[in-house]
């Protein structure tokens, strides 16, 4: 496994070996021991698995009192992962990050809690797994609107209006949002 610093100091990128022949291919999603020994020393109380059609955008979500770290990987397809760092007393505050995620390249992502998180899908359909460090907990859901000018992320929808939920159409402004200390 390979651990890659990002631009925003505790989000990781991860490329785990993959072992693979004419059957197929192998890999080692999560272990403790390799985690750890690589920094990473994470318990994880819940996965989460979504499936989402071409343009859905989902986030920019976070848990107010309750932070979740997310390890994130894609199993079908790919989309744009974006973690944005969300802890004002951090001097990256504001400033965000985005991968490419895809089941050809089998990268994952360590968003740590303290950050919004978001992705939107760039094929027909994706297959999105999230390995989180709390229990999901609906009173503590904030989310920022995925186009806010502040933060002035580069979704790659190369035109395409993207798809929201209810609660991501009337999602903060980053200004307006509650944010961590």
């Amino acid at each position: 496994m390979k651990v890659v610093d990002t631009p925003l100091p505790g989000v990781k990128l991860i490329e785990p070996r993959v072992f693979g022949d004419d059957r197929g291919f192998f890999l080692e999603s999560w272990n403790a021991k390799t985690f750890a020994d690589a920094g990473l020393d994470l318990e994880f109380v819940q996965d989460n698995h979504s499936r989402s059609a071409k343009g859905v955008l989902r986030g920019l979500h976070y848990q107010l009192d309750n932070p979740q770290g997310k390890l994130v990987r894609v199993t079908i397809a790919r989309v744009f992962d974006v973690a944005v760092d969300l802890r004002r007393s951090s001097p990256d505050f504001g400033r965000w990050v985005g991968y490419e995620l895809s089941a050809e390249n089998k990268s994952m992502l360590w968003v740590p809690p303290g950050f919004g998180h978001g992705f939107v899908v760039l094929s027909d359909t994706a297959d999105f797994l999230y390995k989180c460090t709390t229990l999901y907990s609906p009173p503590d859901e904030r989310a920022i609107r995925w186009d806010d000018p502040d933060l002035a992320i580069d979704w790659r929808l190369d035109g395409i209006t993207p798809l929201l939920s209810a609660k991501d159409a009337v999602a903060s402004s980053f200004a307006a949002a509650e944010v961590f200390a």
